[in-house]
């Protein structure tokens, strides 16, 4: 990977680590509805007229429907369902939970008809994937922080449902039409709910700049270098940075916040994140054919790579947004 490639992974990798902290600071003096709307409005605000500008509007009207659908799981439930959330857990905790959804989008997978057979190397994974989010909630499964880990595990769902959505409806539809609709459709939905919860004084300076980099830099600018990472290194490499999330997580949740870097969270980040790179496995490519005998001589065969590029099928790069 070039040095280019390096440096978008690493960016990216910070850029979904971070949300988790921004998000437990700005609950902590505004509605879960101002920070959902607030992310989205900025982010729409950046990356709608450049999706305009781009053109090819008609492929939006012609997937409004899925675009919808897309919306409610991979936005308008998500990021309200983990703000509310984080009223009652920590960041590193969100985030390490968050990671289970690899897992969850291989079940999901096999429930509606992938046909890619599931080994043992990948049962194995998504065994010991689930292992780690029951050390994790086990100890927390009573009261408030039962209801709040079943919310943070309704948003892995709905992060595992988006990209098959994305995969299977919404193949011709750009990434930045995508997200930039997104955005915008959340924010004209968060709108009423965030005039009816507007604060009744101007929140401090932290929490400003919490929301503000929330939508800027964590959502707008984050779409942007992820359009330019998976151009620069192909989509499966450029995945690879969403098994570094949680650990951006954890890491910013106890420097910055103070919260607690405990066995318990150690040995299920490293069972979760263990369990999502088996679970999430690729069969080995076939075994190349034998040599041919020296004295034999190879059938020369046309150069189809071009074709064979060309029908390779598409994959809508959409990881689970923070």
């Amino acid at each position: 990977m070039s040095r280019r490639g390096w440096m978008l992974f690493a960016l990216m990798s910070v850029l979904w680590g971070i949300p988790y902290l921004l998000i437990k600071v700005a609950v902590e003096s505004v509605s879960v509805p101002m920070v959902v709307f607030t992310r989205t409005a900025l982010g729409a605000l950046i990356l709608l007229p450049l999706a305009v500008r781009a053109g090819r509007l008609d492929l939006v009207r012609r997937h409004w429907r899925p675009l919808l659908v897309f919306t409610a799981v991979e936005i308008l439930g998500p990021w309200a369902l983990l703000s509310d959330a984080e009223n009652r857990l920590t960041s590193s905790m969100t985030g390490l939970l968050i990671a289970a959804v690899p897992i969850i989008g291989v079940v999901l997978a096999r429930l509606t008809g992938d046909a890619e057979r599931l080994g043992p190397l990948r049962w194995a994974g998504l065994l010991v994937g689930l292992a780690g989010v029951g050390v994790l909630a086990g100890p927390h499964l009573g009261g408030g922080s039962a209801w709040a880990i079943g919310e943070v595990m309704l948003v892995a769902v709905g992060y595992a449902i988006a990209p098959m959505i994305a995969t299977r409806r919404l193949q011709d539809l750009p990434s930045l039409h995508l997200a930039a609709f997104s955005l915008a459709t959340a924010a004209v939905v968060y709108t009423g709910p965030a005039i009816a919860t507007w604060p009744g004084a101007m929140p401090g300076g932290r929490v400003l700049a919490a929301l503000i980099t929330l939508g800027l830099v964590c959502t707008a600018l984050a779409f942007i270098v992820f359009f330019e990472l998976i151009r620069e290194v192909g989509t499966s490499r450029g995945m690879v940075f969403t098994y570094v999330n949680p650990a951006v997580a954890v890491a910013a949740g106890v420097v910055l916040l103070g919260e607690p870097l405990t066995g318990t969270i150690i040995a299920s980040f490293v069972l979760i994140l263990g369990g999502s790179v088996l679970a999430t496995a690729r069969r080995a490519p076939a075994a190349a054919p034998a040599p041919l005998p020296d004295d034999a001589t190879p059938t020369p065969e046309p150069d189809d790579s071009a074709t064979a590029y060309a029908s390779e099928p598409a994959m809508k790069p959409t990881p689970e947004t923070p």
